[in-house]
């Protein structure tokens, strides 16, 4: 069965007040393929996160850590923002192209509709902000 949570390694870049900026390298699975090089289907992008730190944890810049959450909350990232936006068109679209009788008048309006959606996501994006907390745990521990 799959683990409960999701981790990646990084490397804090900066600290604040109860937040730490950390480092990421995301790869896929083609990148840890000894051919790699060769096939040139391999990627890797460096992605930037902002962690939580406990009061009673201490980092410091350039320490490696383990950056994990919930892979239910990934599963909800999912459908908030590509599964719900492409149930809406659909609805929008199937619902109106018979009443209205024009494709590109309902197509339009699906398109309208999942602009709405993610000006919704977008206005809301503080109160989403405080669901996904990623943890931050020194390398030296989880090894």
């Amino acid at each position: 069965m799959a683990s409960a949570t999701i981790s990646h390694k990084g490397t804090i870049t900066s600290l604040s007040e109860g937040k730490a900026t950390v480092r990421i390298v995301a790869t896929s699975a083609c990148s840890t393929c000894h051919a790699a090089g060769l096939c040139g289907s391999s990627e890797s992008a460096e992605k930037t996160i902002e962690a939580s730190v406990l009061p009673w944890q201490t980092f410091r810049v350039g320490q490696e850590v383990v950056v994990s959450y919930s892979r239910k909350l990934g599963l909800k990232a999912v459908m908030l923002s590509y599964v719900a936006p492409l149930l809406l068109l659909m609805i929008i679209v199937l619902i109106l192209s018979p009443v209205i009788g024009s494709e590109l008048l309902s197509g339009l309006a699906g398109l309208g509709g999942v602009a709405l959606w993610y000006l919704g996501l977008f206005l809301f994006r503080d109160a989403l902000k405080g669901e996904y907390v990623f943890v931050m745990t020194p390398i030296r521990e989880t090894e």
